[in-house]
């Protein structure tokens, strides 16, 4: 055995991790979330783990660690779930978000976590157009870059958009795959 074959025997495989941040109260909500998980833990994607956390669990170091995200909330109320917002404001200093002298989010991310893939999913009875807006509206000032179209659901959770979500988690997955190798 030759020691670049030993060196590539030994040699310690990095996987790129990406988070699931999510508030999964109802069904509909957990039904999406295990679709998106489903997809990103698709064995055809190399190397890859695929953390979990509820939006409340979640914390900086969670996020910091990860390569890319996926976010999933409820609609209420015109906003994201009250959890998803918790989660952004007792972390967004430390992720890497910026505010101007104003106090309004910087124009110009630059944080740790600033480039990284994310994508999302949100379900709700009547409209899911402010929680998406206020979602996209906290990345942005973080400067992730969406990986794929968000997965909006109103009403009743078809297997149509079962599919979505898991494309949505297998499409975020090979993203940060592609990045690590």
């Amino acid at each position: 055995m030759t020691r670049d074959t030993i060196a590539h025997l030994t040699e310690e495989k990095t996987l790129a991790r990406l988070l699931v941040v999510h508030h999964s109260p109802s069904r509909s909500l957990r039904a999406l979330r295990d679709a998106a998980v489903e997809g990103a833990a698709n064995e055809e994607i190399p190397d890859v783990e695929v953390v979990v956390r509820e939006a409340l669990d979640a914390a900086a170091d969670d996020v910091l660690a990860a390569d890319g995200y996926l976010l999933g909330t409820s609609a209420n109320f015109g906003y994201m779930s009250g959890a998803l917002k918790h989660f952004f404001d007792r972390n967004f200093l430390a992720i890497g978000g910026a505010l101007d002298d104003s106090g309004a989010a910087s124009e110009q991310p630059s944080g740790a976590t600033a480039k990284r893939p994310w994508g999302y999913w949100v379900h709700g009875r009547y409209d899911t157009t402010g929680a998406v807006r206020s979602v996209q509206s906290i990345v942005g000032a973080l400067g992730w870059r969406q990986a794929h179209a968000g997965v909006d659901v109103l009403g009743e959770v078809t297997d149509e958009h079962l599919e979505q979500a898991w494309e949505l988690g297998a499409t975020v997955a090979a993203v940060i795959s592609d990045s690590a190798h």
